[in-house]
Formats: C-alpha cells, structure tokens, sequence
C-alpha cells in the first residue's frame, strides 16, 4: 500500500473511486471528472501537505483532502473557544477500512497544523458522509467522532406539462442573474439569508465564484426574487451540470420577507425551468433541521429523500 498526495493528473483515478463508492452507497454515479479536475488544479488547495491518496499497488482504494468549502478563503479565523473549523472529503472502498482509517489519522493531524498556523488552539473537523457509508462507522466513534447534522438529498421527477411557471404572487418579480450588478446581489441575498444556518461559512464575493465554480456556471439560472415596496428579498441558485438531475444548490429568502410563499414561488420557477430544459428530474440538499422549516416546504411541494447524508465532528487538541 503506497500513500502519497494527489496531483491534477490523478482526477480520473479519483473520480472513478467517488463514483464507485456513490455507486454502492445511493445506487447511481454523480461526480462529473471537470468538477474533480476543478478541485484539484484550485490554486488555493495546498495539495502536497492537503490530500492523500492511497494506491494497492496501482489501484486506487482511498482517498482523503482537507478543504476550506473550495473557495480559495484561508483557513477558518479562531473561534471564542480557539476552534478552527476545517472541512474534509473522505472516500474509502469497503475492502480497504485500514487504509481509510489511516487517512483519518493523517487528516486529523494536519488540521491541527493548520489551526495552530491561524493562532488557533485547536481544530474542528467536519465530515460529511452518507447515512450508511461504506467506511466502517464504529471506527469513526472509537476516534472520538460524533454525529452532529443530518442532511436529506431530496429529488422530485419533473414534466414539462405539468411542471409550468407558477402563478404570480402579487408584486413579486424574478430576474435571472446574466449582468454583473445582480450577480454581486445575488451573493449579498445568499450570504444574508443563509446566515443563520448551520455550517455557513460567510464568503467575499470572489470566494463564492470559486466555490460555484463561475467559469462554468450558467447565470440565466439563477434568479433573484425581488418584491414591490421591499427591493430584493429571495434568491435561487441552482447548477445544470450533473448528469442524474437538475440541481438546487441553494434557495434563501431575506428574514424579514419570510411568510409570503417567495420560497415556494422561487422553488416551482425551479421546477418550471428545468422541465423545459428537458429535464425529468431535479435536486437538493436540505438540512433536517433547519430552523426557517425547509425540509416542509419542499416535501410540500412534491420532493422526496433520496438519501441521507450525516456530518460528523471531531475536536483535535494537542494534548489528545
């Protein structure tokens, strides 16, 4: 067993190996090779000191990277309690458990390092994986790992005949983000209603391009909800490039505008606007306890779980 960092020119191998381990775990393949080859040829992702990946001779069974939510931001700033949150990726076969808890220790190492880099006493990890992984959950709770979050992949089958514009709510309008200004308003809308949420991370404009990866982004499909006598109080954001479906990557409607059905208008454009793109079916991530009741909203409107995704933490001190 060789372990060694990932390179630019491993993205085949690596999505090969998240598309084999989404294969066991959900059933179908959802990783596109432009999306890994984004991440790993990002100029903010430290690949020598960040990734590891672990070959059997010269397959590929593991793998493992340390990341900032892919949005060129440096690490996290200590928290009140010195606390550094860093995120981490983590892809094992499940014939290879001690490789994977190999990467673990790694992983859990080097985000100590990077903590006490940014006068942090301590780091935060966090690790999303699904409901039933195929790493070996007993081995993350002997690690001092908890489950924290539990996510739904909710998806709804769409028809172009069915699935038409919804009717217009009185005063409210939508326009599509193709102009610099409203895509500027559009992160502004983002950063402030998803505030409250657990697991957002505020970015600067540029991070949050990175992290949607603007280069290709098709920006007439995202949409920004604005209402007669409040400006602009909703956006939806949402990315055509999986091959299963459609997706929602996040819809958010400013506090002071919730109550007025904007979230459910902006999630049937969605629906709308997919089906006439030919698509049958369209997804999102919602967490199972977010506090403004997203989950009902969306079983409101006909979507359904697909899968369940857990976040797990480990604090790492120094002293152990």
């Amino acid at each position: 067993m060789l372990i060694r960092p990932a390179t630019p020119d491993d993205a085949p191998a690596i999505c090969a190996l998240m598309n084999a381990v989404e294969v066991i775990e959900t059933g179908r393949s959802e990783t596109e090779l432009a999306e890994v080859a984004a991440d790993l040829t990002d100029p903010a992702t430290d690949l020598a000191r960040d990734s590891w990946f672990v070959l059997d001779e010269d397959r590929l069974i593991a793998y493992a990277v340390l990341w900032d939510g892919g949005d060129g931001a440096p690490a996290s700033e200590p928290a009140q309690d010195g606390g550094v949150r860093i995120d981490a990726d983590h892809y094992v076969l499940p014939e290879a458990q001690d490789a994977g808890e190999r990467l673990l220790e790694l992983l859990e190492a080097r985000a100590l390092d990077r903590a006490r880099a940014v006068g942090g006493g301590h780091a935060v990890l966090h690790l999303g994986l699904h409901s039933a992984p195929t790493f070996d959950t007993d081995r993350l709770h002997a690690r001092g790992w908890r489950q924290v979050r539990r996510y739904h992949v909710m998806t709804r089958q769409l028809s172009p005949d069915a699935d038409l514009p919804p009717a217009a709510l009185p005063g409210l309008t939508l326009r599509d983000c193709r102009d610099e200004a409203d895509r500027r308003r559009a992160h502004a809308l983002v950063q402030e209603s998803m505030a409250e949420h657990f697991d957002h991370r505020p970015r600067t404009y540029d991070q949050w391009l990175n992290l949607l990866g603007a280069q290709t982004i098709d920006w007439s499909l995202v949409w920004i909800a604005s209402l007669e006598g409040h400006g602009d109080v909703g956006v939806a954001v949402t990315r055509d490039n999986r091959a299963a479906m459609g997706w929602v990557s996040t819809i958010g409607v400013r506090k002071e505008a919730r109550g007025r059905g904007i979230g459910g208008h902006l999630l049937r454009h969605c629906f709308a606007g997919y089906a006439a793109r030919g698509r049958d079916v369209i997804g999102l991530g919602v967490d199972t306890d977010n506090a403004s009741n997203a989950l009902a909203l969306y079983e409101a409107n006909g979507m359904a779980m697909e899968y369940a995704v857990v976040t797990w933490e480990k604090e790492v001190h120094p002293q152990g």
